[in-house]
């Protein structure tokens, strides 16, 4: 009976490892038009930009905080990091996710991609920009947009 118990068991935590462990060696690979290249460059404007930094995984790329034809974008360009399960887009007032809009989950780990900004969100407040991990609360990385 004990072995039914330790064998159950033990396919039980190898499924949840599996879970947790397996998206850190998948690459998604995205890269995303600028919203408003098919419209004339004026259309365009950067309203902030700024370079990530490692929380407790290394990054590299930049954010940038995107208006074209009336729409707050979000933009990852040159952007790569490990991936990881459940991994979701803040806009936050503090790096701790104690107060944050939720963007989605990333759409990819490596290129240039686009998330749209609710128009009804405080940019002034919500400067920082997280790569959060839901199951472990950890923050990945961030761009504190000026």
């Amino acid at each position: 009976m004990k072995r039914i118990f330790f064998t159950i068991g033990a396919i039980i935590f190898f499924i949840i490892a599996y879970y947790l462990i397996s998206p850190a060696f998948k690459v998604v690979e995205l890269n995303e038009e600028l919203p408003a290249q098919e419209a004339a460059e004026e259309t365009l404007t950067i309203l902030s930009e700024a370079n990530f930094q490692p929380r407790d995984h290394k990054v590299s790329g930049k954010a940038l905080l995107i208006e074209a034809d009336n729409q707050k974008i979000l933009r990852f360009e040159d952007f790569e990091t490990i991936n990881g399960p459940d991994l979701h887009i803040y806009l936050s007032s503090d790096l701790e996710a104690k107060d944050y809009i939720d963007l989605g989950e990333i759409k990819a780990t490596k290129g240039n991609v686009n998330y749209e900004v609710p128009s009804n969100v405080d940019l002034e407040k919500y400067n920082k920009v997280l790569v959060w991990c839901e199951p472990f609360r950890i923050l990945f990385s961030y761009a504190e947009l000026n």
